[in-house]
């Protein structure tokens, strides 16, 4: 036999090394307990969403001012993510959570006094504390899935993670459509509004949509009284879900507490200050990361400002009352849910960096649609965008962290703290609402989404050049 002909025999005869399971049975636990994490901040981000109008009403307050709600909301992932990462990299990532969770917790009791005293900014810092703590579980959950086994299936773990967000978005917008919107006192007020005035049918939804609110600032002129039991009735109504929320946060902080979890930190340096600055200029001088921070800091605030101002959009737009319009942004979770899942499979087949550039693609051309078309046509154009932007958050989550190494725990919380676009985004958008239409004869609303447009640019560019330039 010759050489070669051995030599191939011997190739041939040697096992096949199999590919490495997505999750090994030691972390199956672990892996789910983590996992039933993802829906507490998808909860939390849309129950929340819908607070905006409903405070805009319950405290008859301009939009640019309501959108402060999200602006405190997110305020607490640009607090709080540098800090968890580096209280993670000292402790360990049971650490992380239980604090995380403590923090969750606390935030939401706080609506109890925030009620209580009928102070707007008491909500705002009640939201900022839940926040913190979602910061710390993101910061801690995300690459604490990404370490759960061989970093050949690390993406496709956190994908498979990540999948269970959406279910508590969906739990989050049935609780603010069933018991938080419907229930509401203020609108119950302008159903009545309404029916008194039948002539409003007649108007473009906008034009009925400021008359009904002029009629509820003068209710509250004419007959106080009313109207601060009206107030107080409706915050009692917003709080009750975030004392049950808090809680099951409080019953997952004691299963946590309990049980022992597998540390996989494995950091040898001491975290120093020499260190500290070596990773952050690491990290600084990372393109494919540096670019990866800014396009989730648009991708996090055009979901943010998509989700939230639908409703407004549905009022507005389309004469649809706030619950009736929740309904399309329960619709919206359900198609990003569902396109996540088929996303997932896609992304066997194409390149990360092309399928972002795909999506974002999508979500500029059903912008234009939502801006120029408007009525129920430019609803469903809104409500779309949510399929292109599915999978966006995870994809451009991995990019950035391919090949960060040990400096995976800090740069991942400097992704987590590009969720404070979600922060900045919304307020602005709601000024332009309240600063008339940028383009003749179109409502305010649907220019606003202009700015959305412009983030699904920024991320079509991010994926053009990770699957172009940064793919090496």
């Amino acid at each position: 036999m010759t050489t070669a002909v051995k030599d191939n025999v011997e190739v041939a005869n040697q096992p096949t090394k199999s590919k490495a399971p997505i999750l090994a049975k030691e972390f199956i636990i672990p892996f789910i307990m983590v996992a039933a994490l993802f829906p507490l901040w998808g909860f939390a981000n849309d129950i929340t969403n819908p607070l905006v109008k409903a405070f805009k009403d319950i405290f008859l307050i301009s939009n640019a001012q309501s959108s402060m709600v999200q602006f405190a909301f997110y305020l607490g992932y640009g607090i709080m993510a540098i800090p968890a990462a580096i209280f993670i990299r000292r402790y360990s990532y049971k650490s992380g959570i239980l604090l995380g969770l403590a923090l969750y917790a606390i935030g939401a009791l706080l609506f109890l006094p925030a009620s209580m005293t009928a102070e707007f900014n008491y909500f705002l810092l009640a939201l900022c504390v839940i926040t913190c703590g979602l910061a710390l579980l993101e910061t801690t959950a995300n690459p604490y899935v990404l370490s759960m086994g061989s970093p050949e299936t690390s993406t496709q773990r956190l994908n498979l993670a990540q999948a269970f967000n959406p279910i508590g978005s969906l739990a989050g917008m049935f609780v603010a459509s069933n018991y938080i919107l419907s229930e509401l006192k203020v609108e119950e007020f302008r159903a009545a509004e309404k029916l008194a005035h039948p002539e409003y049918k007649e108007l473009l939804p906008s034009v009925a949509d400021g008359k009904i609110t002029q009629a509820l600032s003068d209710f509250a002129v004419a007959d106080p009284i009313a109207h601060q039991a009206m107030q107080a009735a409706d915050l009692v109504t917003v709080r009750g879900p975030y004392i049950a929320i808090a809680s099951i946060v409080a019953l997952l902080f004691v299963i946590f507490l309990f049980r022992k979890l597998p540390n996989t930190i494995t950091h040898d340096e001491p975290l120093t200050v020499k260190v500290l600055k070596d990773t952050f200029a690491r990290l600084i001088a990372n393109a494919r990361y540096r670019e990866g921070v800014i396009a989730q800091a648009f991708y996090v605030g055009a979901q943010i400002m998509s989700w939230t101002f639908i409703i407004h959009y549905g009022m507005t737009s389309v004469g649809l009352s706030a619950a009736e319009a929740q309904q399309y942004n329960m619709v919206a979770m359900g198609i990003f849910l569902a396109s996540r899942f088929i996303c997932t499979i896609i992304l066997g087949v194409i390149r990360p960096g092309q399928l972002l550039l795909l999506l974002a693609s999508g979500g500029i051309i059903l912008s234009f649609g939502t801006i120029f078309i408007g009525g129920m046509v430019g609803l469903y154009c809104l409500v779309a965008t949510s399929a292109c932007m599915s999978l966006m958050f995870p994809t451009i989550y991995g990019i950035a962290l391919k090949d960060t190494g040990n400096d995976a725990s800090l740069a991942s919380a400097g992704l987590v703290m590009a969720i404070v676009g979600g922060a900045l985004m919304p307020p602005l958008q709601g000024s332009m609402i309240d600063g008339g239409s940028i383009i003749a004869g179109i409502p305010s609303v649907q220019t606003s989404f202009v700015l959305p447009m412009i983030c699904f640019v920024v991320i079509a560019i991010y994926g053009y050049r990770a699957h172009k330039i940064h793919k090496t």
